[in-house]
């Protein structure tokens, strides 16, 4: 069974002073590392700010694998995306695909 979890996060001053090269370089060098340890999670990234003030981003995990997806959300929370802190968590929305199917 496919699980999906909707993450809200919120950017920090810290993430929106970096340049974008300085983005992209700590998702390169810091972010893409964690994300390579756990290939059973699938993971995309959505802009949210222009659209409501509950959150500025959404990032969408998928997984048949809870434990996998907990490790690499324990791994995330201690890396910058947390520590800096970059991201601050508003909020978390498990859910099942059309499981009515």
């Amino acid at each position: 069974m496919n699980l999906t979890f909707f993450v809200h996060l919120n950017a920090t001053k810290s993430w929106l002073s970096l340049s974008h090269d300085e983005r992209v370089y700590f998702v390169d060098q810091s972010f893409a590392p964690i994300l390579a340890k756990y290939p059973g999670v699938t993971i995309r990234f959505f802009d949210a700010e222009a659209f409501t003030a509950r959150c500025s981003d959404i990032v969408v995990f998928e997984s048949e694998s809870i434990p996998e997806y907990y490790q690499l959300m324990d791994a995330i929370r201690d890396s910058k995306v947390f520590t800096v802190p970059y991201f601050e968590l508003v909020d978390i929305f498990p859910a099942i695909e059309a499981d009515f199917v």
